[in-house]
């Protein structure tokens, strides 16, 4: 039975993380919590047979792709398709701020993601967006292990595609930051090994 094995793995803390702002497509680096927490993951994956490293092209995961392609001496693929999801006028602000200041508009997102906050991406048009990778994936390689970088939004996309989820289902799974997700890829189901892995994580920095 043919698969593709899939890691999927979140870029480390921004200070925007750290703020809790929407940060969507906004080229912010990793702060010195993310680095350390970019070269932990790359000593826990230290050893995996990967054939191929893709990665979003925008910074935060980009730094924590490049530290785990330096440790495993291999190229990153970046692509766009990987990229959060875009959130329009609300990109910059924290959440309190967004409820402040657009109430309605995001009252209005919540109850229907294809009615999203001007400017931004559609949930329909991000999940075109992710299903477009996901079947690069399926369809060029097969029987490998890839190792994605990228954002929560993403990857809870891809794991609520993956397994054949209502829309609401985007919203099942945490996803922290410098976390490993597992899944694998058959023909007609997923199987899902490990979820939101943090382990290798303790001990390297605080939680503020």
């Amino acid at each position: 039975m043919s698969s593709v094995q899939l890691i999927l793995a979140r870029h480390g803390r921004t200070e925007w993380n750290d703020q809790l702002r929407y940060i969507g497509w906004q080229d912010v680096d990793l702060n010195d919590a993310g680095r350390r927490q970019a070269e932990a993951l790359a000593r826990h994956l230290s050893g995996r047979l990967i054939n191929v490293i893709y990665a979003s092209d925008l910074k935060r995961a980009a730094e924590t792709a490049a530290a785990i392609g330096r440790n495993l001496d291999m190229s990153v693929t970046p692509d766009p398709r990987l990229r959060e999801a875009y959130f329009g006028v609300l990109e910059g602000l924290t959440f309190n701020e967004a409820q402040i200041q657009f109430p309605d508009m995001i009252g209005s997102w919540l109850a229907d993601g294809d009615r999203p906050p001007t400017g931004a991406e559609s949930f329909s048009d991000f999940g075109t967006r992710v299903d477009s990778f996901l079947e690069h994936l399926k369809t060029g390689h097969d029987d490998q292990t890839v190792l994605v970088v990228s954002h929560g939004g993403v990857i809870r996309e891809i794991l609520r595609q993956s397994l054949d989820l209502p829309p609401k289902g985007h919203w099942y799974f945490k996803i922290d930051n410098a976390s490993l997700t597992e899944i694998t890829l058959y023909e007609k189901h997923t199987m899902v090994s490990h979820l939101n892995d943090v382990h290798y994580l303790q001990g390297i920095v605080d939680d503020g």
